[in-house]
């Protein structure tokens, strides 16, 4: 039995050992070529030094903005309890799928020359507000990453045992107290997490800082890799400047893992948390303030997309249709190859080679994909493939955090009982593996296309207008300032974004619980 074991175990590791070939390759080699290509790594520039520093200034600003404004509204939500707080809770998702183009119409909406908040100014008598440049990234990105912070941080403060505060409320201890005890040290332990993955985020901003820089001195350096490729054709200063991108990256990470180390308060009773502070006006009054004033910064830019894009939905024409039909084609493709890499490398070492997708720019990634095929073929003929495959690299990490802890307790639960049976690597992954991933499956296929439907990136560089997808019609129509048009298809790449989501999750949960 041990020669029919043994192989069977080998033969369950050929598929796992072939996806990460391709992703190491699809990594690795596209880098490779620009570098050939360049001759080497180039110099960096006066505007790329200035690019560095206002990445750096607009990511630390991000960040710490957009913790700092979590904190009173995860406590507000962690001890107060009221009709659609669930809903509002589950919201706080919804911009981490959200294309960044729709968001971007949304804001300007509300913070633009013509928006909501500068009619009041005027109103008032007070000057207006401008949504571009430093002023406007940074709000896109507290839009963007608030949600996620506040998620975040509303965990930690629903690990605190419910006996702590009922113990807090015993002793007498003043509201300032209360925190001083309990909830500062989760902070601390939590924040500089949160700081460090928002600031990530930031660093490779590309799509936002295209919209609402406002010029060269709001410039990322994902942006200026993109005009090293697109303008100026320099390979090794976007290599290099990719590079450095991805030091920065890890040093946040390196740097959180030090700060936020620290232990937690222990177990408790399990008890449903109760409350005994804040119970006064004041403090009630105050925390519905935190909730209503971030319900309507994330919920009002989103609201304006869908009435201010009715009406534009009439007046979108072949080319915009056509694009959306390019957008769901890469989408589709994203999703497939991204779940063939993930479910054979849903394990840690699987995870570590899908962290190659993010560990570089996508569009240095894009650009060596289009510099290996163009001795084989037109670059731009193969626009939309070469998207659909980068999108499916940079989603992959996602989906194997999403897949791998529910693959490896059934690996744990099931295989030796497969082994036993004699299950084939096919048959394990039919009647075994697949019926008990459904969820987390159609959960990370719905992630997967609705980040890829929603990618204004590597499509930036090549596609000409006949093979445009929907975000990069989108930005070709507010610049044409065809606002109405752009407002319309930015509806329609919402509803096609949310609904890709909704469909494969929904998928994934019909009938998940037979077999």
């Amino acid at each position: 039995m041990a020669a029919p074991l043994t192989s069977l175990r080998w033969r369950s590791a050929l598929p796992a050992a072939l996806a990460a070939l391709a992703v190491a390759l699809l990594t690795l080699a596209p880098v490779a070529a620009v570098l050939l290509r360049a001759g080497g790594w180039g110099q960096l520039g006066a505007g790329d030094w200035q690019a560095l520093r206002f990445t750096l200034m607009q990511a630390v600003l991000s960040g710490a903005l957009s913790v700092a404004l979590a904190v009173p509204v995860a406590r507000a939500l962690a001890r107060r309890r009221f009709p659609g707080r669930g809903v509002l809770v589950a919201l706080m998702g919804a911009p981490f799928i959200l294309p960044v183009i729709v968001a971007v119409l949304g804001l300007i909406a509300v913070f633009g020359q013509n928006g909501l908040v500068n009619a009041v100014l005027r109103s008032l008598g007070l000057p207006g507000m401008t949504v571009y440049g430093v002023h406007g990234v940074v709000m896109a990105h507290v839009f963007f990453n608030l949600p996620l912070a506040v998620r975040l941080l509303l965990q930690g403060w629903l690990s605190i045992p419910a006996e702590r505060f009922r113990l807090a409320a015993s002793l007498g201890l003043s509201p300032w107290a209360t925190f001083r005890v309990l909830e500062a040290p989760m902070l601390l332990r939590i924040a500089p997490g949160a700081f460090a993955v928002i600031f990530v985020i930031c660093l490779s901003s590309f799509a936002v800082a295209l919209t609402l820089g406002g010029g060269p001195r709001a410039t990322t350096v994902e942006l200026a890799i993109y005009q090293a490729v697109r303008f100026d054709f320099d390979l090794g200063r976007a290599a290099l400047l990719s590079v450095i991108q991805l030091g920065l990256a890890l040093a946040a990470g390196l740097v959180a893992l030090r700060l936020g180390a620290g232990t937690g308060f222990g177990a408790g009773l399990d008890r449903v948390q109760q409350r005994w502070d804040g119970q006064g006006a004041t403090a009630r009054i105050c925390d519905g303030l935190w909730v209503a004033l971030a319900a309507a910064f994330l919920l009002t830019p989103l609201l304006l997309v869908v009435l201010r894009g009715l009406p534009g939905l009439l007046l979108l024409g072949p080319s915009t249709w056509q694009a959306a039909g390019h957008s769901v084609s890469v989408a589709l493709a994203s999703t497939v190859l991204c779940i063939a890499w993930a479910l054979p490398l849903s394990t840690r070492s699987g995870e570590l080679v899908g962290l190659a997708g993010i560990a570089l720019s996508p569009l240095v990634l894009g650009t060596g994909l289009f510099l290996i095929v163009r001795p084989y073929a037109n670059p731009l003929t193969l626009a939309l493939p070469v998207t659909a495959l980068v999108n499916a690299l940079v989603s992959l990490p996602f989906a194997l955090r999403i897949l791998r802890p529910e693959a490896e307790a059934i690996r744990a639960d099931y295989a030796r009982l497969s082994q036993a049976l004699g299950l084939t690597p096919l048959a394990w992954l039919r009647l075994v593996l697949l019926p008990r991933l459904r969820r987390p499956l159609g959960f990370a296929a719905g992630l997967t296309a609705a980040l890829s439907m929603g990618d204004l990136g590597v499509v930036a560089l090549f596609a000409d207008p006949d093979r445009a997808t929907l975000p990069l019609q989108v930005y070709g129509l507010m610049g044409s300032y065809r606002m109405e048009a752009a407002a319309g298809a930015a509806l329609l790449l919402l509803v096609l974004s949310f609904g890709a989501f909704w469909l494969f999750d929904r998928g994934g949960r019909v009938n998940a619980d037979a077999g």
